[in-house]
């Protein structure tokens, strides 16, 4: 499975992107299923709807909950960065967290933050 990173379904939203053209074909020539976070539903809903664009496509997608393991594992990676000096967004965390314990991939166009999680077990969809 691939999880789609919030910055990777507003490319492939912006129908006229040439990022999320080549972010569909990569992802269907994969064959793997595909789905989001719930957070990941969070961020895109608050965007499509404070820029009133519409919903249909986003809310056809499969929604892995944010379980409580995936809160504990969310908070340990929080706060060993912030003890590295190297603070990672919460919801960062969170969709990182839900990707590794559901054994799934994250397609994200930000690996400067996701990059480091991959010691964690994180996988990185190339």
């Amino acid at each position: 499975m691939i999880i789609l990173d919030t910055d990777v379904l507003i490319e492939i939203f912006d129908r006229g992107s040439e990022k999320g053209n080549d972010a569909l074909e990569r992802i269907v020539e994969s064959g793997e299923s595909i789905g989001i976070t719930a957070i990941t539903l969070h961020e895109i809903l608050y965007g499509l709807q404070k820029y009133a664009k519409p919903l249909q496509d986003v809310l056809q997608l499969p929604v892995l909950s944010y379980t409580k393991a995936d809160a504990n594992l969310s908070a340990k990676i929080e706060l060993d960065a912030e003890r590295k000096g190297s603070p990672i967004r919460r919801t960062d965390t969170m969709i990182a967290a839900t990707a590794i314990n559901n054994s799934a991939a994250l397609y994200t166009l930000d690996l400067k933050h996701f990059q480091p999680l991959t010691s964690l077990g994180l996988k990185i969809f190339h």
